[in-house]
């Protein structure tokens, strides 16, 4: 791990990602490549089974750093090239066999929603709010992965407006499963990370093969595709672990192989 913008600490199991980019963890270039190399990274490392990702201070990320944006296009083939870092930034969470917990321990603007709403679990300290500025500052994006989590009415008036929702009213809605005080918030993100850090790696990389596939297919296949998957996890060693440990009334020991 570069350790520059990101930091990484890996401890039981978990991976703590501090965005660290001050004064308000912008997304710039270096800041996005970082973000999605640490993911591509924890792909392929064993012993960790779940990421928490939050912001050093008391904001999340105030999105797209703006003064380097101005020279995005100056270049021949620039803009496609940010455009492809944007993505990417959001597809390597969405997309990674490890689950994702978003601690979002501030305001989430703009770029820095990405994170959140590609994560698999939000929670959110009381003075969080999130946002989508684009419009008063002469962008668009966000509008698609805002939708995934965010109601009809809501995510348009997000848009539109640029209206930031308090964590208060998400949590609410039912759109994060937490909203705490700024100093329990890590401890409540931890507590959920160790209960899944507690589960097989293979259990929780087909579950998340499950969450990110079935999420847009039709009900009988999404359910049959879940259920090839279940018939892969009884072939795992990790299967009949757990089925011994439940019998014997004890805590299962999973390796971390997958």
């Amino acid at each position: 791990m570069q350790n520059n913008l990101i930091k990484t600490e890996i401890a039981d199991h978990i991976a703590l990602l501090t965005m660290d980019n001050a004064p308000v963890n912008a997304f710039s270039r270096e800041f996005a490549e970082e973000l999605t190399d640490v993911f591509d990274e924890l792909m392929d490392t064993p012993e960790v089974r779940v990421i928490v990702i939050t912001g050093r201070g008391r904001i999340f990320s105030a999105g797209a750093d703006i003064k380097s944006r101005g020279n995005v296009g100056a270049v021949k083939g620039e803009t496609w090239k940010h455009l492809r870092r944007t993505r990417e930034v959001a597809n390597c969470i969405l997309e990674s066999s490890k689950p994702v917990i978003a601690a979002v321990n501030g305001p989430a603007l703009g770029a820095g929603m990405g994170p959140i709403v590609n994560a698999d679990i939000i929670l959110a300290s009381e003075n969080a709010v999130f946002g989508l500025p684009e419009i008063d500052i002469g962008l668009m994006g966000g509008a698609r992965h805002t939708m995934r989590i965010f109601p009809h009415s809501l995510a348009r008036r997000m848009i539109l407006t640029g209206y930031r929702v308090p964590a208060a009213e998400a949590y609410r809605r039912g759109i994060i499963e937490a909203c705490v005080p700024h100093e329990d918030l890590m401890d409540e993100a931890m507590k959920i990370a160790r209960e899944i850090a507690s589960k097989s790696p293979k259990a929780l990389a087909l579950a998340k093969r499950a969450i990110n596939t079935v999420e847009n297919m039709p009900l009988r296949d999404g359910y049959r595709f879940e259920q090839n998957l279940t018939v892969e996890m009884t072939k795992h060693e990790d299967s009949k672990e757990a089925m011994r440990a439940f019998l014997e009334k004890r805590k299962p020991v999973f390796r971390d192989d997958i």
